[in-house]
């Protein structure tokens, strides 16, 4: 079937036959027009992201768009014939917040400088049971197993590694070692920038990455213990076959693309959805991204986390940015009017 009519074929097949279902309150159908800066954004930039994961979302309704995404003569169209946009808890402000690939520095053997160790995963961990907290597996209780990785100079890099998931540490020698996440010990995550707010030690608009590492270095003493407030622990793997020019694979296991990644809530955006996002911060963004990683601090229906690239400046960016907005998710014609079917 040539690529026009398996268009008209599969477009019916949406607009026709989807199921009815009951409505649900806290959710919403809107126009393209409603969407704000919709004409002007890079619409092939964000297929060409689509496409990398299309293939791997569960819900088989998906298989016909992701099919026809491979063969899309226009981007924008394809978006706008085959996507209905979809608001969740319509009314409620969105949170986005950012996070990046931080490039470390570390060894692969401890020594006077390189002394705080990243771990693989322990053979005995069971996925969602806690384990030991952070604060008793950096004392040192599984130290000397073989689980270590590497060593990093800076405790206070380690914990944001285990914030952001994944990094590139430089050895010695030059070479790169990627790492990515593999599993956490069970604890929830805290947050330690609210933290230091209920400490009053600064208030909630002073807080940031950056913010948080120089008062840590300022306080060592403290601020360990300020660390150790959260007793979630990430393990992790290294990456191997990952291209230097790639970012690091997200939830779906692919590599992810700065500025048109998020990290989302699964429990309301699908994994692999095109997600249009309006935030109103610096930057001020109005853009069409891909729902590809997730995050254990990322809940609700209106929360991301937009992925900024690697390195020192994209850490900066990223550090800085906890700005209100609004987050609609693109469905499928059926899915969605079988979620919402008088939007």
């Amino acid at each position: 079937m040539t690529p026009a009519p398996l268009v008209r074929a599969l477009l019916a097949a949406l607009l026709l036959h989807a199921p009815p279902a009951m409505a649900g309150p806290d959710i919403e159908i809107i126009d393209y027009a409603d969407l704000d800066g919709w004409a002007d954004d890079d619409h092939a930039a964000a297929l060409s992201v689509f496409r990398k994961t299309c293939m791997d979302i569960e819900d088989p309704e998906w298989a016909p768009v992701c099919a026809l995404a491979h063969q899309a003569p226009g981007a924008r169209s394809f978006f706008e014939m085959f996507f209905r946009p979809v608001i969740f808890e319509p009314g409620q402000s969105a949170l986005f917040t950012g996070y990046y690939e931080p490039e470390l520095n570390g060894a692969l053997r401890p020594d006077g400088r390189f002394r705080y160790p990243i771990y693989a995963k322990p053979h005995e961990l069971v996925p969602g049971r806690p384990w030991y907290t952070r604060a008793e597996i950096e004392s040192g209780i599984i130290a000397g197993r073989g689980l270590e990785i590497a060593w990093l100079d800076d405790p206070v890099d380690v914990f944001f590694l285990h914030v952001q998931g994944s990094g590139r540490i430089r050895l010695p020698d030059g070479r790169v070692m990627r790492v990515g996440y593999a599993a956490k010990n069970g604890h929830e995550y805290r947050s330690v920038g609210r933290e230091l707010v209920r400490r009053g030690v600064f208030r909630p608009h002073q807080v940031s990455a950056q913010v948080i590492r120089n008062w840590v270095r300022r306080n060592p003493r403290d601020g360990r213990d300020l660390l150790h407030h959260n007793p979630s622990f990430v393990f992790f793997r290294k990456l191997r076959g990952v291209d230097e020019k790639d970012g690091p694979p997200g939830a779906m296991n692919r590599p992810i693309t700065a500025m048109r990644t998020i990290a989302v809530d699964p429990a309301f955006t699908p994994l692999g959805a095109p997600v249009w996002l309006e935030t109103d911060g610096k930057p001020r963004l109005r853009r069409l991204m891909v729902a590809q990683d997730t995050g254990s601090a990322i809940k609700g229906a209106q929360r991301a986390d937009i992925f900024f690239g690697s390195g020192e400046a994209a850490g900066r960016a990223a550090g800085t940015m906890r700005d209100p907005g609004r987050m609609i998710v693109l469905l499928p014609i059926e899915i969605a009017y079988r979620l919402a079917p008088g939007g």
